[in-house]
């Protein structure tokens, strides 16, 4: 990897969101509505709080990141609604404290984790991430976390585990769409175990020198930054290592346009659009932002091309 280039602080960035903030208020309160404001600020922020890691060089791009405000309002997560903007006017609801993540299946030391747990489990790491989604928009994000192979390695995985299953919290009083049909629940995903062990492949607490946003998939979630964003599942709750490859929820929604694999890869088109070439979430042209080459693996490719030597990746998309 290149060498890690100075960026100016998450700390610094995160107070300027505050102070923008602070000046919509205002501007709030001589309108009379600073009440309502308030309390669905205070709802969205109860649980936001420092979570700082150190910067790891080996694992950064060298690009700007994202705006937090662009990263925390455009999300997909449709346990709180199918529109980008969705999650954040909607996921206030979710109560993330206290939580506990359990990681079970072909293990040798079955255990369940608390926040705390997994807090203490290794120092925390700040690294950039390129991450892209299928619709063809990107975003750099310095997440906040570790390896999720030093999670995995608590457990003992017996030599039969092969596959790795997610299960995200489902929980139709929290969230309003778990009601709807749009996907079953809960929300699965999957991993080869080789790919889950891989180092780029974190457990996510915190995001820009913080605790996870509610609508970014609090208090804890998987970044898998060379796959397809929803890949990386939100709001875990049970880790499950398993021997047959699991069943996935997009993958069982419509197999021929979500592959189990979903690495990014332009030479693999989605049914419906190229994915040839992206646009970056928060340009100010918007939609008319000049496309950006889209990179084999998402750029990663040095690292982990060499999980898939000898694959078909047309096949095995």
């Amino acid at each position: 990897m290149k060498p890690y280039l100075h960026r100016i602080p998450a700390s610094e960035i995160t107070a300027k969101e505050i102070y923008d903030q602070r000046r919509h208020f205002l501007k709030v309160a001589a309108t009379g509505a600073l009440g309502l404001e308030m309390s669905q600020w205070f709802t969205r922020n109860a649980l936001a709080g420092s979570l700082t890691g150190k910067p790891n060089p080996n694992f950064s791009v060298l690009e700007k990141p994202t705006s937090l405000k662009d990263i925390t309002n455009y999300n997909n997560y449709y346990e709180f609604g199918t529109d980008k903007s969705d999650p954040a006017a909607n996921a206030g609801s979710l109560q993330t404290s206290p939580w506990k993540v359990s990681v079970e299946g072909l293990v040798g030391k079955p255990r369940t984790f608390d926040l705390d747990d997994l807090l203490k489990l290794a120092p925390l790491e700040e690294r950039v991430y390129r991450m892209r989604c299928v619709e063809g928009w990107s975003m750099v994000i310095p997440w906040v976390g570790y390896s999720l192979s030093t999670l995995l390695k608590q457990v003992d995985p017996l030599g039969s585990a092969k596959f790795v299953e997610f299960v995200s919290l489902a929980d139709k009083k929290q969230m309003p769409r778990v009601n709807s049909r749009v996907l079953n629940w809960p929300y699965t995903e999957g991993l080869r175990l080789d790919e889950a062990n891989h180092p780029l492949t974190l457990l996510t607490l915190g995001l820009y020198g913080e605790t996870l946003p509610k609508q970014n998939g609090a208090p804890v979630r998987l970044i898998v930054p060379w796959k397809y964003g929803f890949k990386s599942a939100k709001s875990l709750i049970k880790i499950r290592l398993v021997e047959k490859q699991p069943s996935t929820s997009w993958n069982d929604a419509n197999a021929g346009e979500y592959g189990f694999y979903s690495n990014v890869n332009p030479e693999v088109d989605h049914p419906r659009w190229s994915q040839a070439s992206e646009r970056r979430i928060g340009d100010a042209k918007g939609i008319f932002a000049p496309k950006i080459k889209t990179l084999k693996f998402n750029g990663y490719g040095d690292q982990v091309a060499s999980l898939y030597a000898g694959m078909d990746l047309k096949k095995f998309y």
